[in-house]
């Protein structure tokens, strides 16, 4: 297997690497290949997926389904399967993913890494609450890895330090069919917003808030609430691409505010009903390939937290904080979580989650260290899918089962040889 020098980045291109990538066609070339970590799609927005100077695993296309059981709905498949591809394949059978992220360009092995959640967190918890076996390369050998067990829990979530995720047997939830019909209702600030997030009862629920409105306004936005359905639907259009980087003033305050405004304003004050395809549901920005080049050259860098419910007030007054500094960008998300997770270093706690993108800028840099430190006075948490920008003594604060995780992979990987720049640059694996 032949190692090419390349240089690579995270979603959010803020943070690059440059280092030696293999990308192995199929199973048995991994072997000689482990010593090193792994990645997908690369759709964690910062360094997760990075190793600056050393080498890394290019697991895109060892993708292949390996079988799938129709009366359990559980599905056998190499880590380096997209979840919209299981998605698109599976839904005409009655049967999805759990639980999906919000691009199906994730590979079912990143969402085991980073544990992810989607609109449904609420009440089907995280991805890692579906998966029933992992199958992990270790030293050249591959070992099968149980819910229950220490392993597991170090894993899933794990960021990839437990070896090279290879294979995983995920449980399907049932579903009506291949489209999804969706209620859209607007709320008109902050409360309602949460009232309606409360008081869903939907599947799958998820808010677009308005992180420019101030005032009276603030906390506005839409909330979606959705159920699988059976029939005919218009044809997702052809992808399309952003053929180079913005410039600077394409997502500037005034635009941003304005796009904000038409936005909300599209659906109706009575609220709407429609039906929509499967990935224009869960997958929206799918439909733009390399819209994060909307950020110009600089890249852009994502805020993300949870907060506990009890917390609700401090996360209001960090969409305060945004709203006024004219920063934010339309990409802004509000959603309910359960206590589902299933790893030690996995992210959801019951709350609220507030996800917010930003133009790589300094301003933004110093807004997202003051809303870093608002998180964890408020007992919350950061997200490692989204973060580039963390110290690291403030992130271990935030995850209280750390020295579980450090015992289980200073076990299996006492060398380091799966450490990436995030787990580098935020200390994880040190005492």
């Amino acid at each position: 297997m032949d190692w090419k020098q390349a240089d690579y980045t995270g979603w959010g291109r803020a943070l690059s690497a440059r280092g030696e990538i293999a990308r192995p066609e199929r199973r048995m070339a991994l072997a000689g290949l482990d010593a090193a970590p792994a990645f997908g799609m690369r759709r964690s927005y910062g360094d997760a997926a990075l190793n600056a100077g050393g080498r890394a695993i290019d697991m895109t296309r060892l993708d292949r389904l390996l079988g799938f059981v129709p009366e359990t709905g559980v599905l056998s498949v190499e880590a380096g399967a997209r979840i919209g591809d299981l998605a698109q394949a599976f839904a005409p059978r009655g049967w999805l993913p759990a639980v999906m992220p919000g691009t199906g360009f994730a590979t079912v092995g990143g969402c085991i890494a980073q544990d992810v959640h989607g609109k449904n967190h609420h009440h089907a918890g995280s991805f890692g609450a579906h998966v029933s076996e992992i199958t992990l390369l270790q030293g050249g050998t591959e070992i099968t890895v149980e819910p229950g067990t220490a392993l597991f829990r170090a894993t899933v979530g794990g960021l990839g330090q437990t070896g090279v995720i290879v294979a995983a047997k995920l449980r399907l939830t049932a579903c009506k069919g291949d489209v999804v019909l969706v209620t859209e209702r607007r709320a008109r600030d902050w409360n309602e917003h949460v009232a309606l997030l409360d008081g869903s009862t939907a599947t799958y629920t998820v808010g677009w808030i308005d992180a420019t409105a101030t005032g009276k306004a603030l906390g506005r936005g839409i909330v979606e609430e959705g159920e699988t359905g059976a029939g005919l639907v218009r044809r997702r259009e052809k992808a399309r691409r952003v053929p180079m980087d913005a410039p600077n003033f394409a997502l500037s305050a005034p635009v941003v505010h304005l796009f904000n405004r038409a936005y909300y304003g599209r659906v109706p004050a009575r609220g709407r009903t429609l039906v929509k395809p499967i990935g224009d549901f869960f997958f929206p920005l799918d439909k733009i390939h390399d819209w994060n080049r909307l950020y110009g050259k600089r890249g852009f860098h994502q805020f993300q937290c949870v907060v506990p419910l009890a917390a609700a007030p401090a996360l209001r007054e960090m969409l305060a904080e945004i709203a006024t500094s004219g920063l934010a960008s339309p990409l802004a998300v509000l959603k309910r979580m359960g206590p589902g997770r299933a790893g030690f270093l996995s992210f959801p706690m019951e709350g609220y989650t507030l996800a917010v993108d930003f133009p790589n800028r300094e301003a933004a840099r110093t807004l997202i260290a003051r809303l870093e430190d608002r998180t964890a006075d408020a007992g919350g948490r950061l997200y490692f899918a989204k973060d580039a920008l963390a110290r690291g003594a403030q992130i271990r604060a935030m995850y209280p089962e750390l020295s579980d995780w450090q015992a289980e992979v200073g076990r299996v990987d006492p060398d380091r040889r799966y450490e990436t720049d995030l787990v580098r640059r935020l200390k994880l694996r040190s005492a």
